[in-house]
């Protein structure tokens, strides 16, 4: 029977912060989403199971082979999709064989099922391509399709999935859950996605206090953690009231204490009390406050650790808030215009033909159309990233392009030098306190970003960007809302809502987009 058993498991970056300590889990041949917080340790968590990363301490027993997908599908310019099936040597030798140019050894030693097989895979995930084609031609929800579609071809006794919806239309995404659902082997999912982690087995949430397992999907897990939450909460509120009675009643029962000491010593200072009882008188208060003293420090323990156990039970996350200064930008002031614009990336294969786009004021514009139709290639050209073939595009007024890799950031860096590197002149009160309404606070501001996790990459861009001194007129955002935890997300929204300049984004997520006050739609590919 294949299992993944994790004993004490614990692991810290290179700079020695903690991201997981002490973690046992084990899992089944079923299907786990792996939620929480953005760098609680859910990629890394994943990266540990296909060892890439070595554990500080602890131990990873695995029965049976894994397969793992990653957030980003990197590519060399010679990559093609037999790469990712790992077929390349015996996909050539089947042509070789094809050709007439194979020996009998060869010939004998060819898979001859191999190219229908591939086929039958693609076709499975919406991606009906020769497995020849060259990686660096697809767009990354493709290449994340065919990612997916070779870890499956290996036949794994457990896939291991990054943010496998991430980057993908929803045809993409609806083919991912409906693999998934017929998938036999165990599957552990690193998602945000709420329709993927609904057709989970089981939810195991990451948090800063460990682990925990909740049957049933996303719905399921919901409302055990709201119940789970509300009563660590009515339990803290219980605790902390008990503390604070037994400091009142120790505190009382002192002062009577004092009271009734003080009224012997009066007494025996007006003479009428023999020497022998005041000295009786003094032991006896001596050993009732000792006594009273040793109960009501008792008391304040046993409250102190009821105290401290209630707390445990409660992750202190830190809120997240965007607010934005304004922008200074008119109503009447154009922001984008694109004249018939052709673009691609092959010569003679345009990705975009004869476009033109205006773009007018506070306007908000989504993009949108399947994976391959050339929205993330749009917003590259209207950035300044590649020029058109021809046609004109302008942007008259201050932009900053926010892509799904936050490239914006130099991962050499600490995340307070990438705001001054992208907000030159800011000041050192600007810079925190921007930083810290994306909860990068005190030494985490000082964090180099390539010790961040993906999500915490793409917060600490967005907070290089929209918490500018001067923001910019138009953002451009390429799927701002991929690798964020659901909590970080909705505080996004909330800033977005509120920012008075000119959004162009490319989401698949609808209701992000009807968050943020989408306006106008333009489509791709159609």
């Amino acid at each position: 029977m294949s299992s993944i058993t994790l004993s004490s498991l614990s692991w810290s970056t290179p700079d020695g912060h903690p991201v997981l300590s002490g973690l046992d889990l084990q899992f089944q041949r079923e299907r786990t989403g792996i939620v929480g917080h953005n760098g609680v340790g859910k990629s890394t968590l994943l990266r540990l199971l296909a060892g890439e990363l070595q554990p500080a301490s602890g131990t990873v027993s695995i029965t049976g082979s894994l397969a793992m997908l990653r957030q980003t599908v990197q590519v060399d310019v010679d990559e093609t999709i037999a790469d990712l099936f790992g077929v390349r040597a015996a996909l050539a030798l089947l042509r070789k064989a094809e050709a007439g140019m194979a020996s009998a050894e060869e010939i004998g030693e060819a898979d001859w099922t191999l190219e229908a097989r591939i086929d039958e895979a693609l076709a499975a995930i919406g991606l009906p391509l020769p497995a020849d084609t060259l990686l660096a031609t697809l767009s990354g929800g493709q290449r994340t399709r065919a990612a997916l579609a070779g870890a499956m071809f290996a036949a794994p006794d457990f896939l291991l999935l990054d943010e496998p919806t991430n980057n993908l239309d929803r045809a993409g995404r609806a083919a991912i859950r409906e693999l998934l659902h017929d998938w036999r082997g165990g599957a552990i999912v690193v998602s945000h996605d709420r329709e993927l982690l609904e057709a989970m087995d089981v939810i195991v949430e990451l948090t800063t206090l460990g682990a925990a397992r909740y049957g049933g999907g996303w719905s399921a897990y919901r409302v055990r953690k709201d119940i789970e939450q509300a009563v660590a909460a009515a339990q803290l509120v219980d605790a902390e009231q008990r503390l604070d009675k037994v400091q009142r009643q120790a505190q009382a029962a002192i002062e009577r204490q004092d009271r009734r000491d003080a009224g012997g010593y009066r007494k025996a200072a007006r003479g009428d009390m023999p020497k022998i009882l005041i000295g009786a008188m003094k032991r006896r208060a001596e050993e009732t406050r000792g006594s009273a003293g040793k109960l009501a420090e008792r008391q304040r323990g046993e409250a102190k650790d009821r105290l401290a156990a209630a707390r445990a039970k409660v992750e202190i996350v830190d809120p997240l808030s965007v607010g934005l200064p304004p922008t200074g930008l008119v109503a009447s002031r154009i922001v984008l215009e694109l004249d018939r614009v052709t673009v691609g990336h092959v010569a003679g294969r345009p990705v975009i033909e004869n476009l033109s786009l205006t773009m007018t004021g506070p306007e908000r514009v989504a993009i949108n159309g399947p994976n391959g139709s050339g929205k993330s290639t749009l917003l590259a050209l209207v950035a300044g990233r590649i020029t058109p073939w021809s046609g004109r595009v302008r942007t008259p007024v201050p932009f900053a392009f926010f892509d799904q890799r936050a490239s914006l950031l130099d991962p050499s860096l600490s995340v307070a030098d990438n705001f001054f590197a992208l907000n030159p002149g800011a000041t050192n009160n600007q810079c925190r306190a921007a930083l810290a309404r994306f909860r990068f606070r005190a030494e985490a501001a000082d964090r180099i970003a390539c010790t961040l996790s993906g999500g915490q990459m793409l917060r600490a861009g967005l907070a290089c960007v929209l918490g500018a001194p001067q923001p910019p007129q138009l953002l451009i955002l390429d799927e701002p809302g991929n690798h964020l935890d659901l909590d970080s997300l909705t505080a996004v929204e909330t800033g977005l809502a509120a920012y008075d300049g000119a959004l162009l984004v490319v989401s698949h997520d609808t209701a992000f987009l009807d968050a943020i006050g989408i306006e106008r739609t333009v489509e791709l590919g159609s």
